[in-house]
């Protein structure tokens, strides 16, 4: 039982040892049971975002190694982490562009947070001065596990035309959120719907424009992808498992198989080795030198992860055929986790947009 529990836990390393992630190595003990349950989710994100790196400060492939070691264990318990850890980063970066001392505020230090960014047709969130606060009125859309987080990092329309980020209490009694109908197969424990605040007071967060300008938009969105790519780390691993079970059971790998592999392992391991060789720019501050967008590179990482995501899950899905998708629980958890996860890529539509920044020649060739 030990052996398959270490097995499962094995870490995704990037450039580090897996001696760097023991002092976080209790709470990845402890994620294979807590799979599925969101309120021991949460928690142990709670307990995470107080001890695990931010971006940009000198530890970043380690931060996403923690991520890619979560997601490769259970996709969906990532998806409960990296919102949580990112609301950190974001506040730590707020308060530090108000001249603060960049720390997360510590009123309650156990609440569990969201980020809300997304924009959707029919639902439009307004800030508005009130006095001395800001209102916020109206709809969110793809709103995570709202109704069982305390608070949220969200984004709202301004007076100005722009768009600002706040912190906002998501137990506040302006704050209203549906039950979303959720009928996908993936995710099934963290579905989005829609939230509508009513007169609820926010708390401005680096002022207008910051939220979207600021290098951690970038990071963060980064961050997103090193999640999908130890998703994929998890299903190779199902798929290198069954090899091997198989041949210790007397039915050794075809060719199509092995070539099968082969591929998983060098599209694995060139993301994995651009994400480190990107973690390093970020902690080294050349990532945006030289006239380049943070974002750039953010959208090349993401569509280049992405794309590796989908080969790998093709490759094992073909490979693998419909029983164990059929009898096997935990992997057919993790292909439509993963699958629905890795749709936060826009694909063609992102390509697009890293199309325009390369025309004006954001790009390093």
């Amino acid at each position: 039982m030990e052996e398959r529990l270490q097995a499962v836990t094995t870490p995704v390393l990037l450039e580090s040892t897996a001696d760097a992630l023991a002092p976080w190595a209790s709470i990845l003990r402890a994620v294979p049971e807590a799979a599925g349950d969101v309120t021991a989710l949460l928690a142990l994100a709670v307990e995470a975002g107080a001890t695990w790196p931010r971006p940009g400060e000198c530890r970043t492939s380690l931060l996403w190694e923690l991520l890619a070691s979560v997601a490769a264990i259970d996709v969906a318990a990532a998806r409960v982490f990296e919102p949580h850890l990112d609301a950190v980063a974001i506040l730590s970066q707020a308060a530090a562009a108000a001249g603060g001392p960049g720390a997360v505020p510590g009123k309650e230090p156990r609440a569990s947070w969201g980020v809300f960014a997304a924009e959707g047709p029919g639902a439009r969130l307004q800030a508005t001065p009130d006095s001395a606060a800001v209102m916020l009125n109206g709809a969110k859309p793809w709103c995570s596990l709202a109704a069982r987080l305390d608070r949220a990092v969200i984004t709202a329309h301004t007076d100005d035309g722009g768009r600002a980020a706040f912190a906002v209490d998501l137990r506040h009694p302006g704050v209203r959120c549906e039950e979303p109908v959720w009928v996908a197969r993936g995710l099934r424990e963290i579905p989005s719907g829609t939230v509508h605040f009513d007169q609820v007071p926010a708390v401005p967060l680096g002022g207008p424009g910051w939220y979207h300008s600021r290098p951690g938009f970038a990071w963060g969105g980064m961050g997103v992808a090193a999640c999908w790519l130890g998703g994929a780390v998890g299903v190779a691993r199902d798929f290198r498992a069954g090899l091997v079970a198989g041949a210790d059971a007397g039915r050794d790998p075809d060719q199509v198989s092995l070539a099968a592999l082969g591929e998983v392992d060098r599209t694995l391991t060139a993301a994995m080795q651009y994400l480190a060789r990107t973690a390093a720019r970020i902690d080294d501050g050349s990532l945006g030198a030289a006239g380049q967008s943070t974002w750039s590179e953010a959208q090349r990482v993401r569509g280049t992860i992405a794309a590796a995501v989908e080969r790998v899950l093709q490759l094992v899905l073909s490979n693998r055929g419909p029983g164990p998708l059929a009898f096997d629980e935990r992997y057919a958890k993790r292909t439509a986790d993963l699958g629905l996860y890795v749709r936060q890529h826009h694909g063609v539509r992102d390509d697009a947009q890293l199309g325009r920044l390369t025309l004006k020649g954001d790009c390093p060739w």
